[in-house]
């Protein structure tokens, strides 16, 4: 009897994903649970999930015979990252491939200048903004925002605080009309903290809402997730819930959506991101929910019942590793394990970069200052910011 069932006879479900960063690596083992199998469009064939998903062909996300060649045979295809050509996937479907989420969703989270319109035009809160397209349409704009200082954006190609300035003046403006795309220009909310609302929407409709959780930046890249998100008023959790449940319906996104927000002094929300794909603010739900992110992506892409997103725990907080001077981390892993037995290391398969995402740890409990203590730690320790 042959090891695998020729195509006609297979039964198991095939996920095609386009991206071979850490999100994709962390689908493996809900895959694996849920017996999926993983088909992977990477571009390197070194990348952090194509050294653990066999079934990987090393392309460009950009070329369309690449995306054609990664389709074939898939049951749905969905996303690492959301930076595809629009015109490619909108050809995938027009040949049959189920894409999820959609491109007709993907431009609210790869283009700022269509994310805040189509929010603001559905009465979603967004801050007060303008769309220019050259540094000669920044006065008018800033005026119509409320003046200065603003935040100013290019409205594609950037993240973790990349392509991101506050500006005083118009001379901090000016990096922004580098790229020749459009700057979105916004006021400078003023706010108490980052919080996060994530979601997993199925094309059916089922949709479920994790815990508000509290992300800590540093530097424009987030550094640590609090969840749920320390004294945050119920009705507040509950309203940003509701908020997050709202954008997905809007956008018709399928999969998983984080929104990320900003808390202002009076406890009102405003959206001020949006990410269609496991997220770095939900990775604390791997151990730390009934059911993770990566389980209910997979299951929302392919229109299985979701899972409980219920926290597991009273309080989880997760650490990102950066990449610092300590280049083979896993010779920190000894100290680290040791140190706290009940830590959960998760390393990404990444060269080290100064400041690159190599990993994150997570830690469960019910004392939240302990926990952000022990987290930090163990991540600093693996960074190289420690050495003892």
């Amino acid at each position: 009897m042959p090891a695998t069932a020729p195509d006609d006879l297979r039964t198991r479900p095939v996920v095609g994903v386009v991206g071979a960063g850490q999100l994709a690596r962390m689908m493996v083992p809900a895959a694996v649970e849920l017996d999926l199998e993983l088909h992977l469009l990477a571009a390197r064939a070194d990348d952090a999930a194509a050294q653990v998903i066999v079934a990987t062909t090393v392309g460009d996300e950009r070329g369309l015979a690449d995306l054609r060649a990664i389709s074939a045979g898939v049951d749905v295809l969905t996303f690492d990252h959301e930076h595809v050509p629009t015109a490619h996937l909108q050809t995938l479907q027009a040949d049959g491939v189920v894409v999820r989420p959609g491109p007709h969703a993907l431009p609210y989270a790869t283009d700022k200048s269509v994310m805040r319109r189509g929010l603001a035009a559905a009465g979603l809160p967004v801050p007060a903004f303008a769309v220019i397209e050259s540094p000669h349409e920044l006065a008018a704009a800033v005026d119509a925002v409320g003046g200065w200082p603003v935040v100013v954006k290019t409205a594609r190609g950037g993240y973790d605080g990349r392509g991101v300035w506050v500006a005083a003046q118009p001379q901090d403006a000016a990096a922004a009309f580098a790229a020749r795309v459009p700057v979105v220009v916004e006021e400078r909310v003023e706010f108490v903290r980052e919080l996060a609302a994530v979601v997993a929407r199925s094309p059916s409709g089922q949709a479920v809402a994790y815990p508000v959780v509290e992300s800590v930046q540093a530097d424009g890249i987030c550094v640590e997730v609090l969840a749920p998100a320390p004294g945050l008023a119920d009705a507040t959790s509950t309203a940003a819930q509701r908020l997050a449940l709202d954008v997905a319906t809007t956008v018709d996104c399928v999969g998983i959506l984080a929104v990320e927000l900003f808390e202002r002094p009076d406890g009102t929300l405003v959206v001020n991101e949006l990410a269609m794909r496991p997220h770095n603010t939900a990775h604390w739900t791997i151990e730390g929910a009934v059911t993770s992110q990566f389980s209910n992506h997979l299951r929302a892409v392919l229109d299985l019942p979701l899972g409980s997103p219920a926290a597991r725990a009273p309080v989880t907080v997760m650490a990102n590793v950066l990449g610092g001077e300590r280049p083979d981390v896993h010779r920190a892993l000894h100290h680290v394990l040791a140190h706290d037995p009940a830590l959960h290391v998760h390393l990404y398969g990444k060269q080290v970069r100064p400041g690159r995402k190599i990993g994150h740890v997570t830690v469960t409990g019910s004392d939240v200052d302990d926990l952000r203590r022990r987290a930090r730690h163990a991540a600093d320790y693996l960074g190289g910011v420690i050495d003892e």
